[in-house]
């Protein structure tokens, strides 16, 4: 596994995990599942703060992994140009 494929892969777990943690920050908003959020110790805040973290690493894989892409990409075509 290529380190452009692990950085994707990190972006897209990092994703639905902000997703997943921002629709239970929306059930503890609504007070849905309440008992079960108190026991976790889990507050909005908490959830909220851990999405946004969540959404942070995505985008910062994402744009490692362009960036990768981009740089792998220029060397290909300097080294046909260069043949």
């Amino acid at each position: 596994m290529g380190h452009f494929v692990r950085l994707q892969l990190v972006g897209r777990v990092t994703y639905y995990l902000g997703w997943v943690s921002l629709l239970l920050g929306g059930l503890a908003h609504l007070n849905v599942g309440r008992p079960i959020f108190l026991a976790m110790s889990l507050t909005k805040r908490n959830l909220f703060e851990v999405s946004v973290m969540l959404f942070l690493i995505c985008m910062a894989s994402e744009l490692r992994a362009l960036a990768l892409a981009g740089s792998q990409g220029s060397g290909v075509g300097n080294r046909e140009m260069a043949a």
